[in-house]
């Protein structure tokens, strides 16, 4: 279970760090307002998301790609909870509604969890 639970957040990091260069205009919503250059951390996070998920998919490397797919997880922590802060129910988006941004916030903490159990049970 351990190796499929690697396995899969391995594939999904890289599936999703590849999504921002074959969607960027998606990855581009979800980057706060006051941040500035999202077009640049859009492809950073790309990058870094394809660098952690090859990290994961390593066994050697599983442990330290669990860690820093917590960490980089944790650090988009920033996005969802100024979207939350945001949000209106009068939006058409439904991440831009309060439901939908506390939902985007709740996934993400799921995410941070499972590169904490791969991280763990590759220790």
């Amino acid at each position: 279970m351990n190796r499929i639970a690697a396995v899969s957040l391995g594939i999904f990091l890289s599936g999703v760090g590849a999504a921002h260069f074959v969607v960027p205009g998606y990855f581009r919503t979800l980057v706060p307002r006051w941040l500035t250059q999202p077009a640049l951390l859009v492809a950073a996070a790309g990058a870094a998301e394809i660098a952690v998920g090859a990290l994961v998919l390593t066994p050697r490397w599983r442990a330290a790609g669990g860690w820093a797919a917590a960490a980089l997880i944790t650090i988009y922590l920033v996005s969802h909870v100024d979207a939350l802060r945001s949000a209106r129910a009068d939006r058409t988006r439904f991440l831009e509604q309060p439901v939908g941004a506390a939902a985007r916030l709740v996934v993400n903490l799921f995410y941070i969890c499972w590169s904490i159990a791969v991280a763990e049970a590759a220790a």
